[in-house]
């Protein structure tokens, strides 16, 4: 009975070192956790820069609004007989 015992301590504790120092352990189970919460975060931003750019499309594709909006800001454009006035911050 005594060796009985003493083979079924062993075997416990053989799988409780497998679950802390072996592959599929605890720590490399935090390690990913940790790495698919960066991933997701990343993910998330990802899908906002994307919602972004599908609203851009959407709006360049329906009217000529974005279009002309567009060209008056990134560069510089105007329409005929329009004035441009530009304002800059003073320097100090």
């Amino acid at each position: 009975m005594r060796y009985i015992s003493i083979a079924l301590v062993v075997l416990l504790a053989l799988v409780h070192a497998e679950l802390w120092f072996g592959k599929g352990g605890v720590p490399r189970m935090m390690e990913l956790r940790a790495r698919l919460a960066e991933q997701q975060a990343a993910n998330q931003t990802a899908r906002a820069r994307n919602a972004q750019l599908v609203a851009e499309v959407r709006d360049l594709k329906e009217g000529l609004e974005m279009v002309e909006e567009k060209a008056r800001f990134d560069l510089g454009m105007i329409k005929p007989d329009e004035i441009l006035i530009q304002l800059s911050k003073p320097r100090r």
